[in-house]
């Protein structure tokens, strides 16, 4: 039932002696093993890209777009078997794994779509002379991709590359190999060039400390936590090369007095826990107006503990267990120290049983300024509801973290909204809905939550150049 993982570099695919364990979050157990890529491997990953890219760069958008098409219609073809593999490796419920096999395509779909429309412009000038600007392929990447979304993450920067020309070595996340893979085998079974598409598991320092300091690779692309991102731009910087960052959130939601309070309680309770709230944009620091407060916290709470919790593939589960070990206890200590400094605790605040990584969905009220989970993103299923007398008041404290990926609003009234479009630091801001991506809309965070967008006509951009041509019919 869970594929045996290997890596794909140049077109083949190959194992190594030394691997890690694949552990399924709901029972514990081994399911499989991840080889752990060689100096070697890195070494020939970094010359299939060389070589892939000069053959790929130079076929015409249409033929990459018509070959990116028959991979993801295999990709559409075997959502049921990748998304069962999703739900073995990482624990979230069946249908959302299917439903990531589903937004995975559609960033192929989008991106190829607009890399057929990458024009580039001619520039007005003097008569025998000609400024034309190229949007050209940037060259192999170097793409690092998180757990969370084991299909969709990777989906995204091998769409981006892939569409624009590049060729990709992606670095996918140990915890939940299986996505990639089936990526890759999708592209491998469509007769995608060798070193066109290569991926590599391992030790992430030592691939980071071989991949981005070399010459060959001339983009990198990340998505995980600050900390690493500042580490990864750092060792780009030294040799120049560009960065895309998609780093940490820890997203307010602003709930406004005119709002329809219980629509906005719910809805904001069921995107809260889902994938077990580990998503950098997954709704966090509710601040709510005073006059609405009470109904909006029972609301929130009842449909919290409503939540069923339990294996993913019971299709009655909403939220599966957290990703692994680590992520129960940084839940535990939260809670414990939010608790400890003065936070009411509503609902949650526990593990579940004794096997797997199963923990409650958890409501903290009244939660002072001093506790952690104010300031550091949970990354988990743990809601923060503070009340508000103003939304000036609500901005200023939605504004008070150094990360501003995403932020949501709840309002009717065209003022608050507009003064929200206006001074909420974040790249994403979304009203009276929850939904902070898609692919047609450009993606990504200020302030400590990264550089660079994914995603819709200005996600491309950051895997092609600009080429300005002067063009003078007479030597001058």
């Amino acid at each position: 039932m869970y594929p045996d993982i290997a890596m794909y570099i140049g077109g083949e695919w190959r194992t190594t002696q030394h691997t890690f364990p694949v552990v399924n979050p709901s029972t514990e157990q081994v399911i499989g093993q991840v080889p752990i890529a060689t100096p070697l491997d890195i070494d020939d990953a970094i010359a299939a890209a060389e070589s892939g890219f000069a053959q790929w760069s130079h076929t015409s958008p249409k033929a990459r777009a018509e070959l990116i098409r028959e991979a993801t219609a295999l990709l559409r073809e075997r959502q049921d078997q990748i998304g069962e593999s999703i739900t073995l490796e990482h624990g979230k419920p069946f249908q959302q794994g299917q439903l990531e096999v589903i937004r995975g395509c559609e960033f192929f779909e989008w991106d190829i779509g607009e890399a057929v429309r990458t024009y580039g412009r001619v520039i007005p000038s003097a008569p025998g002379v000609k400024y034309i600007v190229h949007h050209q392929p940037i060259g192999p990447v170097a793409a690092f991709s998180p757990w969370n979304f084991p299909m969709s993450q990777p989906s995204r920067k091998i769409a981006g590359a892939l569409a624009s020309g590049c060729s990709i070595i992606l670095k996918a996340a140990e915890e939940t190999p299986a996505g990639a893979m089936h990526i890759a085998q999708a592209f491998d079974d469509v007769g995608l060039p060798a070193g066109v598409l290569n991926l590599v598991f391992g030790v992430p320092n030592d691939i980071s400390a071989q991949l981005i300091p070399s010459e060959a690779v001339k983009l990198v692309a990340f998505t995980g936590s600050t900390a690493v991102g500042r580490v990864l731009t750092g060792m780009a910087s030294d040799n120049m090369t560009p960065v895309l960052m998609e780093l940490g959130g820890h997203a307010p939601v602003i709930v406004c007095e005119d709002t329809d309070v219980q629509a906005a309680a719910l809805t904001s309770a069921v995107r809260k826990y889902r994938n077990a709230g580990q998503v950098c944009t997954s709704p966090t620091r509710f601040f709510v107006h005073n006059s609405v407060y009470d109904e909006f916290v029972e609301t929130f709470t009842q449909r919290a503990s409503e939540t069923i919790v339990g294996n993913g593939m019971d299709p009655n589960v909403e939220m599966g267990p957290l990703a692994n070990e680590r992520r129960l206890a940084a839940m535990g200590n939260l809670t414990a120290d939010a608790i400890d400094v003065g936070a009411e605790l509503l609902t949650g605040g526990n593990r579940i049983g004794v096997t797997g990584y199963f923990f409650e969905p958890t409501v903290l009220a009244n939660v002072p300024a001093t506790a952690r989970v104010m300031q550091e993103e949970p990354f988990g299923p743990i809601a923060i509801i503070n009340p508000v007398d103003s939304l000036d008041t609500a901005i200023e404290l939605a504004n008070s973290v150094p990360y501003g990926l995403a932020a949501y609003g709840f309002t009717n009234r065209a003022d608050y909204a507009d003064r929200m479009v206006e001074r909420v630091e974040a790249g994403n801001l979304s009203i009276n809905t929850l939904e902070a991506s898609l692919p047609e809309t450009p993606f990504g965070g200020v302030k400590s939550s990264g550089y660079g967008r994914e995603g819709g006509t200005e996600g491309l951009n950051h895997y092609t150049i600009v080429k300005n041509v002067s063009h003078s019919i007479e030597i001058v």
